[in-house]
């Protein structure tokens, strides 16, 4: 890695700091992990040569780019910009962890991070009665997890459900449909970004989009922040259940006798302000009783889903922030962890089972929720 590079990236954006730690202070992987600072390594990378960086980058691929540093700095420096910098480095030098190698590969390769043929895009939909977007005027952009794992299927599912009972005249991309890109900027491949950013704007502009939805805050983020030229309207499926439930175009048939608390998604919340539809569409589900964790809305505990932490293996001495996440829906007397993310279900999910606490916490996207309680 070239030291030059290095310094070139940081030293500039890091000028403003004054070293005051609330960086690493509030950052949630540096409650779990004894190694992670990111002020220090940050520091480091920046004042280290030769072989001193190669023995400092594995610790940047811990970040999970929640940007809660970003908030909570008084300086306005972005650390979490800074991170996938230093990464896009190690991506162009070939330092990357194996199984993000193999991510980056998958998704420039079959356009999704799986590794599954794009010809299986479409499967989850089997069976349903889903429009292609040359057919309708709103675009549900499913996205690779939702459209891929068979847990997350049942979001799509239930969100296709959900749109056809309110009358929604939507359709998809099929198996023309690739991946957004989110994951793969954070990771640090900002060249195959640009190329997804590329391809899918030559995908959007070929229909009369009138708006787009998204299953993930990831997807959502990428589209509302990040691809500057796109002039559709990009909502999230929260906004727009919401939205449909207050017009009363989308009622509940049933009641659900249960204790739910909702965990804010970093790139829903935090990122994009969006608190009060998710909310708003949990009570007023008949009989739920919402109850809130300790740390909510901006300061919400990252699950340590994004950024790429999907596809890196904890270390050995380090705990998975989304059991400290679990054990704070526990102690709020939750019976069921909703959420609004792909990456956060899956996370909060494995948290649960190997806690063995599934008799105790079922984690469920609010979708799946409204589709238990509608007809």
């Amino acid at each position: 890695m070239s030291e030059d590079r290095l310094a070139h990236i940081l030293r500039d954006p890091l000028f403003p700091c004054i070293q005051c730690g609330k960086c690493t202070g509030s950052c949630p992987i540096s409650t779990v992990s004894p190694h992670f600072n990111i002020r220090r390594i940050l520091y480091e990378m920046l004042n280290s040569e030769g072989e001193d960086i190669a023995q400092k980058k594995e610790m940047i691929w811990d970040c999970s780019t929640c940007t809660t540093c970003v908030t909570r700095c008084p300086k306005q420096v972005d650390p979490a910009d800074l991170v996938m910098s230093v990464r896009s480095v190690l991506v162009e030098d070939g330092q990357v962890p194996p199984k993000i190698r193999d991510v980056l590969k998958s998704i420039s390769i079959r356009g999704n991070p799986w590794n599954i043929g794009q010809e299986k895009r479409s499967e989850w939909a089997d069976g349903l009665d889903i429009k292609n977007i040359a057919d309708a005027e709103v675009l549900y952009y499913v996205g690779c997890t939702p459209a891929f794992d068979p847990r997350l299927q049942k979001i799509a599912k239930a969100l296709a459900k959900a749109f056809n009972n309110a009358g929604v005249n939507f359709g998809t991309l099929g198996n023309d449909e690739v991946c957004c890109g989110s994951e793969i900027r954070r990771m640090g491949d900002i060249w195959s970004f640009d190329a997804l950013k590329e391809m899918n704007m030559d995908l959007f502009n070929q229909y009369p989009i009138k708006q787009i939805i998204t299953s993930s805050p990831h997807c959502f983020n990428t589209f509302k922040n990040e691809y500057t030229d796109l002039t559709i309207e990009v909502n999230h499926y929260t906004q727009v259940i919401a939205d449909l439930i207050k017009k009363k175009k989308l009622t509940f048939s049933k009641e659900l006798n249960k204790t739910v608390t909702y965990h804010d998604p970093c790139f829903l919340g935090r990122q994009n302000n969006i608190y009060d539809e998710p909310r708003d569409i949990l009570k007023s589900i008949p009989s739920v009783t919402f109850v809130e964790m300790d740390r909510v809305k901006e300061r919400s505990f990252c699950c340590e889903g994004g950024g790429g932490r999907m596809w890196i293996e904890a270390h050995e001495t380090m705990k998975r922030t989304a059991t400290v996440r679990v054990q704070e829906a526990l102690d709020c007397g939750a019976e069921i962890l909703a959420t609004a993310c792909p990456f956060c279900l899956l996370t909060l999910e494995d948290a649960v089972k190997s806690g063995e606490l599934e008799e105790k916490l079922q984690v469920l996207d609010i979708i799946e929720i409204v589709s238990q309680v509608i007809e």
